[in-house]
């Protein structure tokens, strides 16, 4: 096997420098070989958790000095890390699993060392975001990252509506605890008809892809309650874009929305004009907008 310091010829790491470096979501066979170069060669690892980075880097035979740095210390952290890179060291910054900075701590570090003046070099690897992408299929052309969606309910369904018309597919992160109330709530706000990708545990032994519609998603989860273990990404259908001429499609949905809810007066208008459901579930959202 060819050793890692000879497939790293070529390729320059300076000191003073931060190596911002992306580790495996599930399965640790994912690490890059560049990544275990790395961690090897740094003078210290800042990490999220040093309990689960020490973990993995002894499963390859590497110890390091570790530094914590996740959300409640970040910016103070931070400023230990930029003196030691100001001494000339290097240092590699790793969160729970995989790339920094990405619903993870690590975008306030990179901030406070580009501030100092300093180099921050990227390794990729493992993402939960372009994993469950690769898996999506066509109908994700573009997309949007999004995160975390609010916890609290309220909040929530504020920012889907505001979503409601968005034109590209959007990628959502969740936790166990709230999968099954934020699937419903995306089935409520987005309506029904969309696709959605439901990837779990992705990389782990219990992972599990499931492509469906808002609508049937809850049942899906609900029929095992092993579905709703694990860490989620979601993956949904954006807005359809709307033909020209279907706002000559207003005066119906006005009607409509006198008597019914949003979702109800997009599943009649599409009945009756053959219009895509979610082209006039959006446009009746905004003539309810406008109406209050």
């Amino acid at each position: 096997m060819t050793p890692l310091s000879e497939l790293a010829q070529g390729q320059q790491y300076p000191t003073a420098a931060l190596y911002v470096v992306a580790t495996p979501i599930g399965n640790v066979a994912d690490i890059t070989l560049r990544a275990l170069h790395v961690l090897g060669l740094v003078d210290r690892i800042a990490a999220e958790d040093t309990r689960n980075t020490g973990q993995l880097l002894a499963r390859y035979g590497i110890s390091k000095p570790l530094i914590a740095v996740h959300q409640h210390n970040e910016r103070a952290a931070a400023q230990r890390i930029v003196e030691h890179l100001q001494a000339g060291e290097r240092v590699a910054y790793v969160s729970d699993a995989g790339t920094p900075g990405i619903s993870d701590p690590g975008a306030k570090l990179v901030d406070a060392v580009r501030e100092a003046g300093l180099a921050v070099i990227p390794l990729p690897g493992a993402s939960a975001l372009a994993t469950a992408l690769s898996a999506a299929g066509d109908w994700v052309a573009t997309f949007s990252f999004l995160g975390f969606l609010p916890p609290k309910a309220k909040a929530r369904a504020a920012m889907l509506q505001t979503l409601a018309g968005h034109p590209h597919a959007m990628v959502f992160y969740e936790a166990p605890h709230r999968i099954v109330e934020t699937v419903q709530a995306l089935a409520d706000a987005l309506g029904g008809e969309r696709r959605l990708l439901i990837a779990r545990e992705l990389t782990k032994l219990h992972e599990a892809l499931h492509c469906g519609t808002l609508a049937e998603a809850p049942t899906w989860l609900a029929a095992d309650p092993n579905r709703q273990r694990g860490e989620f990404v979601l993956v949904v259908e954006g807005a359809q874009q709307e033909a020209a001429g279907e706002h000559d499609h207003d005066g119906l949905l006005s009607i409509l929305l006198e008597e019914l809810t949003v979702s109800s007066a997009a599943k009649v208008a599409a009945a009756i004009t053959g219009t895509s459901r979610n082209a006039l579930y959006t446009r009746a959202l905004a003539l309810k907008k406008d109406e209050d």
